[in-house]
C-alpha cells in the first residue's frame, strides 16, 4: 500500500534539472550551516545577554513594530487601491512600490536622506514647522525600516485581494453596505491570511534592516543602533559574539517563515473546502425545525415600488412593472440575463440602466443605496460569517439592532428550512443549503427590487418545490418587483407573472407565461419547454426550414415572413416503415439517442431531409419498434400539429 503524500507516478526528475536544483539548495544552505558550525554554544547565553546586545534588541523590536504599524496603516489602503481601483499610471505606482525591494539598501538610505534630511526636500520644513528631525534619531530608524519593509505587505495583500472574487463585495453592496463597511466587514476578514502573511514578512524585514538605517539614521548606540548594526560592529572586534547575534536573527527569520508555511500571498477565505454533501441532501420534511408552515413570519414588507428601467449597452430594452410583479428572465447563455441584473444593480460597465423605483430615480445612486437585493448564481455567502450572521447582514447595514436583526434573520432561515443550520459557516453547508441561506439573506434585507440569478439551481427536486412555495408566498405580498433568471420552465411558469425572453441582449418576447408557453418566439425557449423548434421562412403551404426541408402547416404567416415552427414531441409519430395515409410531413431518419422523461421516452432522430427532432413515446412503443441507437426509422407529423409563429 502506498502512503498518502508519497509520489507514486514512478517517473524520476531529469538529471538536467535535478542537479542544478540540488546545487542551488546547497549554495543557499552552506552560509546558514556556517553560522551553526561557528557558533560558540557555551558562550551563546553570555553573548546574547550582554548590555549592548540587549539594548540593540530592544531598539530593533521598537523600530520593527513601529514600522509594521505604519506599513499596515498606509500599505493596506494602497494594496486595496492597486487591486480594486483602475486609474491611469497604476503600473508606475506598482513599480514605485516594488522599487525598495530591488533598490540597494544604501541607495535607499541616500534617497531618504535627500528627502527627509536637514538639507533634503522636506527635512527643513519638518524641522522649522514641527521641530522634527529624522536623521540620527530613532524615528529615522523607523522610517528607514518602513521604507524597505512596507512593499512586502503591499504585494502580499494585493495578491490576496486579486484572488478574492468581487462577487462577495458586490453582494454586500447590494445588501446596503457602504464601501467602507464592505472593506472592514467582508474584504478584510476574507483576506486575513494575506494580511497576516504580509505583516509577518514586513516585520521580519524591518527587524533585519541594515543598509538604509545606517545611511539615513546613523549608528548611535541606544538611539539608532539596531541589532543588525550591532552585528556589524561586533564582527570587527568580537566575531564570536557577532555569530551568536546572527544566529538569533536567523532563528527569528526561520520562525516567521515556518509559521507562514509558504503562504506568501495569503489564501482568501472563500477557498475553504465544503464539508457538506453537494448532492442528495435530505428534503426539508426530514430536517429538524424545517416546517415552513410553522415558522414565524418575518416582519412585513412596507411600501410599494413600481419598476421603470431603460437599459442601454450590451443589453438593450425598456422594462416596466407594477408593484408585486415577478418577471422570469430566460434565454440562452450569453443572452444578457446576468448583465441585465447587474445593470439594475449598477455593477457593470457593459450596460447602463436609468432606473426608477417607486417614483424615485435611483440611477445616480451607488449600489449600496439602491435597495436592490441580489442573489448571484453561486450565492456568494460570506465564508467568515455564520448562516445567521449572513442573513442578518443586510438588516444590520440598515441600522437594525443586532437582536432584532438576528430574530428576523432566523425567521427567514426557518421558513426556508435551514434554521437548524444557523450556527454553521458556508464551508459546512451543502450547495443546496448554501443556496437557501443566500436566498434568505436577500429576502431579509427588505429590498425594493429583488434580482435572483438562478437561486434554486442547486436544490434537489423535493427541496426546490418547498422553497419555490415559500418564495411564491413571499412574492405574493412583496411590494416591489422581482426579476428571477432561470433555466427551469417550472420556475418560470409557477413563480412569474411575466416571462422576458432575451437573446443577444435584446428582448424577443415579454408576455404572460401561458402566452410564451403556447407561442414561444425563441427557439431556445421552445426547446427549454421541451418542444421542437425550427426557424425558417413562411410559405403559402407552411415553412421553408433554415436547416433544409419543408414543413407543411396550417395557418402559416404571410409568405416571406421569418417564422418559427413549434412542434410538441408527443405530436411526432415514429415508424419502422414509411407511413401511408393522412400525414403531410414524412421524413426518414436515424435514432441517435434515447432518454427517459418521467414515464415516457424521448427519442432524438436525425435526418438528411429535415432538422433534428425529438419524439416522445411510451417505453412499450419503443420496445415494439425495436428502437436503439442507429436504428433507421420514419417520422410523421400532421400539418395541424405544427404551430408557426412569426418572428
Amino acid at each position: 500500500m502506498k502512503r498518502a503524500g508519497i509520489r507514486t507516478s514512478g517517473t524520476r526528475p531529469p538529471l538536467l534539472l535535478a542537479l542544478p536544483a540540488l546545487a542551488a539548495v546547497t549554495f543557499l544552505s552552506l552560509p546558514l550551516v556556517g553560522i551553526l558550525v561557528r557558533t560558540e554554544w557555551t558562550e551563546l547565553a553570555d553573548h546574547l545577554s550582554s548590555p549592548g546586545t540587549v539594548q540593540a534588541l530592544r531598539l530593533s523590536l521598537l523600530a520593527s513594530f513601529w514600522a509594521l504599524g505604519l506599513s499596515l496603516l498606509l500599505g493596506v489602503p494602497l494594496a486595496w487601491l492597486l487591486a480594486r481601483v483602475p486609474f491611469p499610471g497604476k503600473a508606475v505606482v506598482r513599480s514605485l512600490v516594488l522599487l525598495p525591494m530591488v533598490l540597494p539598501p544604501t541607495v535607499g538610505g541616500v534617497a531618504l536622506l535627500l528627502a527627509f534630511g536637514r538639507r533634503g526636500l522636506l527635512g527643513p520644513w519638518l524641522e522649522e514647522t514641527f521641530g522634527i528631525t529624522l536623521p540620527f534619531h530613532t524615528s529615522g530608524a523607523v522610517l528607514a525600516a518602513t521604507f524597505v519593509a512596507m512593499p512586502f505587505l503591499v504585494i502580499s495583500l494585493e495578491g490576496a485581494l486579486g484572488g478574492l472574487r468581487l462577487r462577495y463585495e458586490e453582494t454586500a453592496a447590494s445588501l446596503g453596505a457602504s464601501p467602507v463597511r464592505v472593506f472592514f466587514t467582508v474584504t478584510l476578514p476574507m483576506v486575513a491570511p494575506g494580511v497576516i502573511a504580509g505583516a509577518a514578512l514586513t516585520w521580519a524585514r524591518a527587524l533585519g534592516e541594515f543598509g538604509a538605517t545606517i545611511t539615513f539614521a546613523g549608528n548611535l548606540p541606544g538611539t539608532t543602533q539596531t541589532l543588525p548594526l550591532q552585528v556589524y560592529l561586533l564582527l570587527q572586534d568580537e566575531p564570536e559574539a557577532a555569530t551568536s547575534v546572527s544566529l538569533l536573527l536567523l532563528a527569528i527569520a526561520m520562525a516567521v517563515l515556518i509559521a507562514l508555511r509558504g503562504r506568501w500571498t495569503g489564501t482568501p477565505a472563500d477557498r475553504e473546502r465544503r464539508t457538506g454533501p453537494e448532492n442528495g441532501e435530505q428534503p426539508i420534511a426530514a430536517e429538524p425545525t424545517a416546517d415552513i408552515t410553522q415558522a414565524a413570519p418575518p416582519a412585513p414588507t412596507e411600501g410599494r415600488w413600481a419598476l421603470r428601467a431603460e437599459v442601454t449597452g450590451f443589453t438593450r430594452l425598456t422594462l416596466a412593472a407594477e408593484p408585486g410583479t415577478t418577471i422570469a428572465v430566460v434565454g440562452p447563455n450569453g443572452a444578457g440575463k446576468t448583465t441585465l441584473l447587474r445593470a439594475l444593480l449598477g455593477l457593470t460597465p457593459r450596460a447602463h440602466a436609468d432606473l426608477t423605483l417607486g417614483g424615485t430615480d435611483v440611477t445616480a445612486l451607488p449600489p449600496h443605496r439602491r435597495r436592490v437585493a441580489w442573489v448571484p448564481q453561486d450565492g456568494a455567502l460570506f465564508p467568515h460569517m455564520t448562516a445567521l450572521a449572513n442573513t442578518a447582514y443586510g438588516l444590520r447595514t440598515q441600522g437594525v439592532p443586532r437582536t432584532e436583526a438576528r430574530r428576523e434573520a432566523r425567521a427567514w432561515l426557518d421558513r426556508l428550512g435551514v434554521g437548524h443550520l444557523a450556527h454553521r459557516r458556508p464551508a459546512q453547508l451543502s450547495g443546496g443549503q448554501a443556496g437557501r441561506v443566500a436566498l434568505a439573506r436577500a429576502l431579509a434585507a427588505r429590498p425594493r427590487l429583488l434580482v435572483l440569478d438562478e437561486p434554486l439551481a442547486a436544490l434537489d427536486q423535493t427541496t426546490r418545490a418547498h422553497v419555490r412555495h415559500t418564495l411564491r408566498t413571499h412574492l405574493a405580498g412583496f411590494g416591489g418587483v422581482c426579476l428571477i433568471v432561470t433555466h427551469d420552465p417550472v420556475e418560470a411558469v409557477s413563480l412569474a407573472d411575466r416571462v422576458l425572453v432575451l437573446d443577444d441582449g435584446r428582448a424577443l418576447q415579454d408576455a404572460a407565461p401561458s402566452e410564451v408557453t403556447r407561442h414561444p418566439r425563441s427557439p431556445w425557449v421552445a426547446r427549454m419547454l421541451g418542444r421542437n423548434a425550427w426557424p425558417g421562412t413562411a410559405t403559402p403551404e407552411g415553412l421553408a426550414l433554415d436547416g433544409g426541408g419543408v414543413l407543411v402547416a396550417t395557418d402559416p404567416p404571410e409568405a416571406g415572413t421569418p417564422a418559427l415552427a413549434i412542434v410538441a414531441p408527443e405530436s411526432v409519430s415514429v415508424h419502422r416503415e414509411k407511413p401511408a395515409g393522412s400525414p403531410r410531413n414524412v421524413w426518414p431518419g436515424t435514432v441517435r439517442e434515447i432518454t427517459a422523461s418521467g414515464s415516457r421516452l424521448r427519442v432524438l432522430i436525425t435526418s438528411d431531409e429535415a432538422p433534428d427532432l425529438v419524439a416522445e413515446i411510451t417505453p412499450q412503443a419503443a420496445a415494439e419498434l425495436g428502437l436503439a441507437d442507429g436504428v433507421p426509422v420514419w417520422t410523421s407529423l400532421k400539418a395541424t400539429e405544427a404551430t408557426v409563429v412569426a418572428l
